[in-house]
């Protein structure tokens, strides 16, 4: 009789760019599958924007049995299974929690234009405003409370957060 092996998570290692259309491809198997994506700022030379992009570039990661990973190399994008010392790598739960954890953290970081923040430190600590402008390492925030448009540093901000 053949001992069923537990279910773990592993790591993929996908096509250039490949890695959302990948975890479709995956999802719509019926795999389990985690692909860490982290909201973040891009500057052109016309405009800034919040995009998504994958944490670790190339990578997604899946939790299954260790005999269901042959299969997943026909999946469109999958280029291969991370090994280490022979075997496929096994990713611990804690560590996939972790990362999880690190993105909620870094969530909370990424501001907007329109967006609710409060001042942490100086003078004007604990005053709220309306981002107007984001730059590289500075705000332009509307207090409404003065009525005046202040320069503040971005690591001098907080998000409020509102109860819904």
């Amino acid at each position: 009789m053949e001992k069923k092996q537990p279910a773990n998570w592993y790591a993929l290692y996908t096509a250039p760019r490949a890695e959302k259309q990948v975890e479709d491809r995956l999802k719509k198997k019926g795999m389990s599958c985690y692909l860490p994506i982290l909201r973040t700022r891009r500057v052109w030379s016309d405009r800034i924007k919040i995009v998504d992009v994958p944490l670790f570039n190339s990578y997604i990661f899946v939790y299954c049995e260790e005999h269901q990973l042959r299969d997943l190399l026909k999946v469109y994008g999958v280029i291969r299974i991370v090994y280490y010392d022979g075997r496929p790598a096994v990713i611990r739960p804690k560590e996939i929690e972790a990362i999880r954890e690190f993105l909620s953290l870094a969530e909370n970081q990424t501001l907007c234009v329109g967006e609710e923040v409060e001042i942490l430190t100086g003078a004007m600590k604990n005053i709220s405003g309306k981002v107007k402008k984001i730059k590289k390492n500075y705000l332009i925030l509307f207090l409404e409370q003065l009525g005046a448009t202040v320069v503040v540093k971005v690591e001098e901000v907080a998000k409020v957060k509102r109860i819904k």
